[in-house]
């Protein structure tokens, strides 16, 4: 949408360990990033860390910037920009009015958003969506996507949902908070602690015996694959369970929103081998009261990073109907499918991507 405006927007990707301060204009980063320490304990000297990248990162530009828009950890009332309290950031307490401050610094427009948001907002304008849609135009189908839910798995499970092109942010900037979500396969636990990195140390753990046991995520996803020493049936089993839990949640979010879903943070990386087990928990049944049984969702789930489920997606099963008795017929595809895929940016890009695309769409629409 914004991959040709001349227009630039400050940006920042804002860890508990490093800030990361750029500068994006059509939709490409234009600076070489400034990277400082954020003092995450001290809120004098974080918002002073804040403005001497904001700084350092004007100063580079050949043209001063329109606004200021980036993510940053909530809690968080982002359409105010008033930050909560973090666990990552000691020092924000009682509410920090950061977008406030740091219009009153530069006297630019500031966005504020959370990853998961930016990231789907990213994939959804310059990422997944218009790559899906472009192997639906080659392949001949008719079909478009308009909506994209995005979900990030990492320490934690991140979720931001596009309709059309506007980001749903929720009447209390608590859209698509699904990593409180029941769990089907830990009772009474949310979603988010069977589906990130940590779920996959632990389930594996549980799975061998040895809760002691020292492995990192990569490590387990390695003993799966056959390149590293270890217990292979526990490792490919720890990820059979990620994908029936990731498979659950998606569940629930596509009962409610209809659109495309892509995967990015550090475990979608394992998507070979938690994907189909994903699918199939959303192409699976669910019970009724009488006994029996029903399709979990309207929708049929496809991995788009299949190559046969892919070529499959792309060519649905279209067929012609007529009125009996009549010439009156029409094309119909009676089957409602979505595609799953990981993303097509990379995370930092997809939010880098959002965030400048938000700030641009909130001017173009004041």
């Amino acid at each position: 949408m914004y991959s040709k405006d001349t227009r630039t927007v400050l940006t920042l990707d804002a860890g508990g360990q490093s800030f990361s301060f750029s500068a994006m204009r059509s939709n490409s980063e234009v600076v070489k990033p400034v990277r400082l320490i954020p003092n995450p304990g001290n809120l004098e000297h974080c918002l002073a860390t804040l403005v001497d990248g904001f700084t350092q990162v004007s100063s580079r530009l050949s043209e001063p910037p329109v606004a200021i828009s980036f993510a940053f950890p909530g809690p968080a009332d982002y359409p105010q920009g008033i930050i909560g309290n973090l666990p990552n950031f000691p020092a924000f307490t009682d509410g920090v009015p950061l977008k406030a401050y740091l219009e009153h610094k530069f006297g630019l427009p500031t966005f504020i958003n959370n990853d998961g948001d930016l990231f789907a907002y990213g994939e959804a304008l310059a990422g997944f969506l218009p790559y899906v849609n472009r192997k639906l135009e080659e392949a001949g189908s008719v079909r478009r996507y308009k909506n994209l839910i995005g979900i990030t798995l990492g320490t934690g499970l991140g979720c931001g949902v596009v309709q059309g092109d506007k980001l749903n942010v929720g009447d209390n900037a608590a859209a698509t908070e699904v990593w409180c979500m029941h769990a089907q396969s830990a009772p009474d636990c949310i979603a988010e602690d069977t589906v990130n990195s940590n779920a996959v140390i632990r389930v594996y753990r549980q799975e061998i015996g040895d809760d002691s046991h020292s492995v990192s995520a990569q490590e387990v996803y390695d003993i799966a694959k056959g390149s590293k020493a270890g217990n292979r049936a526990a490792a490919l089993r720890t990820f059979e369970v990620l994908g029936s839990s990731l498979g659950n949640a998606l569940a629930n979010i596509l009962a409610v929103v209809d659109g495309l879903v892509v995967i990015g943070g550090g475990v979608a990386n394992a998507h070979d081998l938690f994907m189909p087990h994903a699918i199939a928990a959303i192409n699976g049944t669910i019970g009724r009261a009488d006994g029996s049984r029903v399709q979990r969702i309207v929708l049929t789930a496809y991995n788009v990073e299949d190559e046969q489920e892919m070529s499959s997606f792309l060519k649905g099963t279209p067929k012609k109907v007529t009125i009996a008795g009549t010439d009156i017929s029409a094309d119909y595809d009676p089957v409602k499918r979505v595609g799953i895929g990981v993303s097509k940016l990379g995370d930092l890009r997809a939010m880098s991507i959002g965030a400048y695309s938000f700030a641009l769409h909130r001017l173009d629409k004041a």
